[in-house]
Parts: C-alpha cells; sequence; structure tokens
C-alpha cells in the first residue's frame, strides 16, 4: 500500500519481525524445505540494497518459495501448520513487495498467484486474527501493483472484498482503517471499482455507516435526519469526531468514496437512492472539520451530479447544496483542485435552479422516491395553483409515483409517509372531481389503512385526508 499502515498495523509487523523463528527446527521436521530456507535466509534480516539485489536475482525462484510452482508448494503451504512460520511468512513477503516492485511483476506471471493466499482469508473468525490480517495485507499489495487487471484479480478480489468488510462492522478504529486503506489500494482499477460495487452491501453499506455516524446519524436514526441540518462534527479529544470516528478514518471512507465517484455514471443513481448519498455528503460537507475533507467532498459531489445531471440536481437542491456552497465560497480555501472543483459545481447547480420552478422542485421530490418536508407540502398557494396539474402531469405519473412510496413501510422513516397523506389530503381538497383517479391507484384504502399506524404523525395527516375525502363524497350524494 503507498500510505503508511495504520500503527495497528504496524505494530503488529513489528512485533512478528522481532520473534525468533527455529529455522533449523523447522526444516528438520519437514516443515520448509532447506532450499526454501536458503531463500528465507538470504533475504531474511540484511540491507534493503542486498534484499533487492537476491531477489531480482532469482525472481522465478522467490515467485516459486511464495506462490509455488513446478509442482513445489508454497512455503505457505508447507508450513501451513506452523502459524508462527506463516505469520513470519507473510510479513517477510509484505516487506519484499513493498520494496522490489519487480517481485509483484513475477508473482503477477503465475497461473495461479493467489491460489495459496486466498484461502487464509477464512483462517479465523477474529478480526483480530494475525494470519488473515496479514494475508489482506499482502493480496492488496500483490493485486494493486499489477499491470492490468485480469480473470486472476476479478477471481480473488471479491473474497479480499468480503473479509475486509468484516473489519469495517467492528467498533475497533485501527481495524477498520486497515480495511479502507486496503479498499483504497485496491480500488484504483474501472473493473476493481465495479466489483466493490456489485458487493455493496458488504462493502458501501458499512462505509455509509462510519459516515453516518461521523454526520451524527444513528443507524437507528430516520433517514429524514439528515435533511434536518442538525448535529454537529468538529474535531474533539484526540482527533475524534461525531460518533467517535477518527478524522484520519474518515478521510480514509471518503477518499474510497471519491474513487468509487469515477464511476458515477454507472452508480450515482444507485448510490443516492439506496444510501441518500447526496444529503449525507452535504450534511458532512457543512460540517467538514478540514479542508482535506471538504476537497473530497466537492468532488465526489461534482462527479456523481455531473454524470447525473436529471436524476441527482433535484436532490442536491432538496438538501440546499446550493445556498451552503455560497457559504464555502466565502471560505479562506487554499487547494487550487478544491477551487476549480467548488467553482464547477457551484456554476452548474446554478445554472439548474435558474430554470427550476416550484412545481419542477416537487416533482423531483416526488421522483426521487424520498418525501421531505420541503416547502411546497405546507403551501396552500402551491397546492391550489399546482394540484391539477399534478394530477395530469405525463399522464398522472405523480400520483402513481406517490401511491409507489406510500406502498412502503418506511420503518425507519415514517415521515415519509405522513408527507404523502398530506400531499393526497391537499389533491383532493383542491380537485374533489379527481377523486376516483386516486381511488383508482389505491390511494383511499392506503391513507385508510394508515390510520392504524403507531406513528401520531402518520396518524394525523391520514386522518386530515380521509375527512376531506368523506366530506367531498357526503357533497356530492
Amino acid at each position: 500500500m503507498s500510505l503508511d499502515p495504520p500503527p495497528y498495523l504496524a505494530s503488529l509487523q513489528n512485533n512478528i519481525r522481532s520473534r525468533p523463528i527455529p529455522w533449523d527446527g523447522a526444516v528438520r521436521a519437514n516443515t520448509i524445505s532447506d532450499d526454501q530456507l536458503s531463500k528465507i535466509r538470504a533475504v531474511d534480516k540484511v540491507r534493503k540494497e542486498q534484499r533487492k539485489e537476491v531477489v531480482e536475482g532469482d525472481l522465478d525462484g522467490y515467485r516459486t518459495l511464495f506462490v509455488g510452482g513446478g509442482g513445489k508448494p508454497s512455503v505457505l503451504e508447507s508450513a501451513a501448520k506452523r502459524g508462527d512460520v506463516v505469520q513470519y511468512i507473510l510479513v517477510l513477503l509484505g516487506d519484499l513487495l513493498d520494496g522490489i516492485p519487480a517481485l509483484a511483476k513475477a508473482l503477477s506471471g503465475h497461473p495461479d498467484p493467489y491460489g495459496s493466499l486466498v484461502p487464509l482469508l477464512t483462517q479465523s473468525n477474529d478480526p483480530e486474527s494475525p494470519i488473515p490480517l496479514l494475508t489482506s495485507t499482502v493480496l492488496t499489495s500483490m493485486i494493486a501493483s499489477v499491470p492490468e487487471f485480469s480473470k486472476k484479480e476479478a477471481s480473488a478480489i471479491p473474497r479480499l472484498f468480503t473479509y475486509l468488510s468484516t473489519l469495517t462492522l467492528v467498533t475497533d478504529g485501527g481495524l477498520q482503517d486497515i480495511a479502507v486503506l486496503e479498499y483504497s489500494a485496491l480500488l484504483r482499477s474501472k473493473k476493481s471499482r465495479q466489483l466493490f460495487w456489485e458487493q455493496r452491501r458488504e462493502t458501501v453499506g458499512p462505509l455509509v455507516n462510519i459516515l453516518k455516524a461521523a454526520a451524527g446519524v444513528s443507524n437507528g436514526d430516520s433517514a429524514s435526519t439528515l435533511w434536518s441540518s442538525a448535529g454537529s462534527m468538529r474535531s474533539g479529544i484526540e482527533g475524534n469526531i461525531g460518533g467517535g470516528v477518527g478524522l484520519q478514518l474518515l478521510y480514509h471512507v471518503l477518499l474510497v468514496h471519491w474513487q468509487l465517484s469515477f464511476e458515477g455514471a454507472d452508480i450515482g443513481e444507485g448510490l443516492d437512492e439506496e444510501y441518500d448519498i447526496i444529503p449525507l455528503y452535504t450534511q458532512l460537507l457543512r460540517l467538514s472539520p478540514k479542508e482535506k475533507t471538504t476537497r473530497l467532498l466537492i468532488s465526489s459531489l461534482y462527479n456523481l451530479l455531473s454524470t447525473n445531471r436529471t436524476t441527482l440536481l433535484p436532490a442536491a437542491v432538496l438538501a440546499k447544496l446550493p445556498t451552503l456552497l455560497q457559504n464555502i465560497n466565502g471560505r479562506h480555501l487554499s487547494d487550487p483542485d478544491l477551487l476549480e472543483d467548488l467553482q464547477n459545481l457551484s456554476e452548474m447547480l446554478d445554472e439548474y435552479t435558474k430554470t427550476q420552478t416550484t412545481f419542477d422542485e416537487y416533482a423531483a421530490e416526488v421522483n426521487s422516491g424520498h418525501l421531505r418536508w420541503s416547502p411546497p407540502h405546507r403551501s396552500p398557494t402551491f397546492w391550489a395553483e399546482n394540484a391539477r396539474r399534478i394530477l395530469e402531469h405525463e399522464k398522472g405519473a405523480l400520483p402513481k409515483k406517490l401511491a409507489e412510496i406510500m406502498g412502503k413501510p418506511w420503518e425507519t422513516d415514517k415521515q415519509v409517509l405522513a408527507i404523502a397523506c398530506n400531499d393526497v389530503g391537499c389533491l383532493v381538497k383542491e380537485v374533489p372531481e379527481k377523486r376516483s383517479q386516486l381511488e383508482k391507484l389505491g390511494l383511499k384504502t392506503r391513507v385508510m389503512e394508515l390510520m392504524q399506524e403507531k406513528d401520531e404523525s402518520v396518524r394525523w395527516e391520514s386522518l386530515n385526508a380521509l375527512s376531506g375525502w368523506l366530506r367531498y363524497s357526503f357533497e356530492t350524494k
């Protein structure tokens, strides 16, 4: 990995390097061969220059040592029953890969360079187990160094992603940081980013939870918390921020998201639909404690919005990103890349907002599939002027979308149902003669069902909507 290893990993590696290994006894016990020991001693505890010269002078031999070949097992396979030897070899191999690029290239030329390593990832379910942890580091160095991403890497990397995802789920920030740094090293190719996205429940989801914690949104909170502009995220004791997330961990998670944003055309819409990424980024940007985190957020937003203008620009406006960018433009920023992306993002949003009417904003919100208490919902003037248009727009597409939204349970964000009931009630009030159109979509039935909801706001709004429905029903009899 190009970045310095996290303290947790560096400490583990230093501890293993200092351990004495009874190599001669390992040979006598047939744990390793004389030839394997000879090659290990030639590069162990010697100067870096000497180590590099020895390995580059026998690349085929060291490839066979570490990944096998010609009918010979790798030293990791030979010493499989000796955990101390396996750990030492993994640290040694990691050191060699970091200092000798030619070795990584030689290993990648093997027909199955990862075959003896990938099984070690599942040797233990304990996230602190050294062998899977050290194996992930070696695999990351190997895969990140290949000149071209091939089927061999495509076969190994999903299992590596799965292992790393288990580290992101623990509460230990050190282990989380190891996983995130290795993700970053692996996401340098388009194919690896696509595979990362395909495994998003394992990979992206836990990282989003880390960002939510930093933004002051716990997993149990409703998604609407992101839209409240509440919370605070400022560096505190020992560099921790919201939710106890370390500043370095936040930066590294944002780095991974920034790398992923280069696939914005393919994943941008899904990112927002599944993870509310635009309001989350906006909230993080509002609270960003450092210029380097601001830079990554601005760049990620630009990558996503510029490739998904139709679907994501409305979400950015709803999250009040244009107003926030005006405030950020007033800060004393020095990074030239940040300033350029900030200008481009501001201009893109300014151009979009100039052409938007209140109806356009409302339609965009409904089409986003996630309702918030934005101004139109409570505006009598808006409904008086736009209710009929909402019903007739694109052959009733908006009421159909409302019905789709109301059909979901919204377990973690009940206010969506309350807002939808409010909107249905307003439509009935302003255009009572169109009640049958709404009834055919099942909206009246759904409103009646929601009167039994535990959430008080949902019950209240459903009662209001139904009372209007009944009033007009009686008046027409």
